[in-house]
């Protein structure tokens, strides 16, 4: 990528030690790269001078001491005929997420965590990671039996406590128990995520986990290392309860032995585990009780996902009756379909809550930015199709020179997709990529715009534009899990 090998250069200008990041300006004028490692380092206009003598560089600016580098053509136009390729990291990463309760069907805030998990997924996997995607079963323990008592409660047999579970969904499991409810619930939950197009490598039930007595591995661990302390009955890790006095292991402990499995015995080198808002509160606990057993703290990365409330008309939606108090993923996505759902979930970054707009969501216009976009991949396809060119060979016609500014950048913008890959997959911030999708889609309308086309003595090489950025626009939808339409 043409911003690491500028990176190395500058690095070299500067000497070691000095971290030197480099941005893409938000105005032309400033240069297709800018750094303020000057404001570190000093001397802006002599590290300038050095910049000036590099092959990749047309010219440099110095600006409020910040270096704003402007790369030549040719170079830009190389890189453009490169293939997307990068190097295996040689690292294994397991993504846990949705992984709810079941107890219930999917809700519309698992959705949300649900396409970012597998997002984020698709990510990792395309820059060289080893990634397992996993689904944690919470299978055992006080939920089963919450379960259990809350269909006794429909059936009369005990008093209805706030507690217990909620919804006309529960009269479906009258005469069952709750082991036979958390089966139904757990093969409806995968029907609903088949439907999302989210799969799973791994369905890892706590149960298993259970019967294989893991948490008592990792108490007799702790308990070596003299980690444990035993006060009013309890056996307790720093402020938390392992064992209760009544001898009943916590959800702690499971999830200590949980992710002692997952580092210790499959050896994962990084977990990325992707929680609900409510679960805010225990991510400080985990972090610790993983540090207990050894796992650096950069291994263990938890996201948490904000909540997300369904808006139509200015006013908050309550579709559902049969739940109970929520909108379940499977009406969401009978409402505005995979492709919308995904994309309104992946644009806004995971820590901010968000109003999801029902209105604009069931738009089939250029106001919807998933259509919008989507609009702009069948428009590439269009003019391929017109000029007999859509199986076009991209490596036939790279284009020798940049005849309009909107040509040099579209390419400039096309190029920041490796970059912006790298990027995700080091910060999680899978939302930049539909910001991207659609800067890209724009980028692309006013090369069209100010270019013409088909009919151009330079046909061959403007049609490599659009085909080139065809192939991008479909990697980034495809990366999104969103569908790249050749007509709508």
């Amino acid at each position: 990528m043409l911003r690491d090998e500028l990176i190395k250069e500058i690095s070299n200008a500067v000497g070691e030690g000095v971290e030197v990041k480099l941005v893409e300006p938000e105005r032309d004028e400033n240069g297709d790269f800018s750094t303020n490692v000057a404001f570190k380092v000093g001397n802006a206009e002599g590290m300038a001078e050095k910049l000036r003598k590099s092959e990749l560089v047309k010219e440099v600016v110095v600006k409020n001491k910040f270096i704003n580098i402007f790369l030549k053509d040719d170079i830009l136009i190389k890189e453009l005929g490169e293939k997307l390729k990068f190097e295996e990291k040689n690292k294994k990463i397991n993504v846990e997420f949705v992984s709810a309760n079941p107890t219930g069907p999917l809700t519309m805030a698992n959705g949300r965590g649900g396409f970012y998990g597998d997002a984020l997924s698709n990510v990792l996997e395309k820059v060289g990671y080893d990634v397992t995607r996993e689904y944690y079963i919470n299978d055992a323990g006080n939920q089963v039996r919450l379960l259990g008592e809350s269909i006794e409660a429909v059936e009369g047999k005990r008093e209805v406590k706030n507690k217990y579970y909620k919804g006309e969904y529960i009269k479906d499991f009258v005469g069952k128990s709750g082991e036979e409810a958390v089966q139904f619930l757990l093969g409806e939950i995968k029907k609903s995520l088949e439907r999302a197009s989210i799969n799973f490598d791994v369905w890892f039930s706590e149960r298993v986990l259970r019967e294989k007595k893991e948490p008592e591995k990792v108490l007799k661990f702790l308990e070596g290392k003299n980690l444990v302390e035993k006060k009013d009955g309890a056996v307790w890790l720093g402020g938390a309860v392992l064992v209760k006095s009544d001898g009943e292991y916590t959800y702690f402990l499971a999830d200590l032995a949980y992710h002692w499995n997952k580092f210790i015995e499959r050896k994962f080198d990084i977990a990325i585990d992707i929680w609900g808002a409510d679960h805010h509160g225990y991510v400080e606990r985990m972090k610790k009780g993983a540090e207990a057993l050894g796992i650096g703290p950069k291994r263990l990365k938890i996201i948490i996902m904000q909540l997300v409330r369904l808006i139509s008309g200015g006013k908050e939606v309550k579709m559902s009756k049969r739940a109970g108090e929520f909108v379940t993923m499977d009406e969401l996505l009978e409402q505005v379909g995979v492709d919308v759902a995904r994309w309104f979930f992946l644009e806004r970054s995971p820590n901010t809550h968000m109003d999801f707009d029902l209105d604009l969501a069931r738009e089939k216009s250029e106001k919807n930015p998933v259509y919008y976009v989507q609009y702009a991949h069948t428009r590439m396809s269009s003019i391929l199709a017109k000029s007999g060119k859509l199986g076009f060979h991209l490596e036939a016609e790279l284009p020798s020179a940049f005849l309009h500014p909107a040509e040099r950048s579209l390419a400039l913008k096309i190029l920041r997709f490796p970059e912006l890959l790298e990027d995700i997959s080091k910060d999680y911030q899978v939302h930049r990529l539909t910001t991207y999708a659609y800067e890209l889609a724009q980028t692309f309308s006013a090369f069209y715009r100010d270019v013409k086309v088909i009919g151009s003595e330079r046909e061959a090489e403007l049609l490599y534009f659009v085909s080139k950025t065809k192939e991008t626009l479909g990697d980034v939808l495809k990366t999104l899990g969103i569908s790249q339409p050749e007509k709508m």
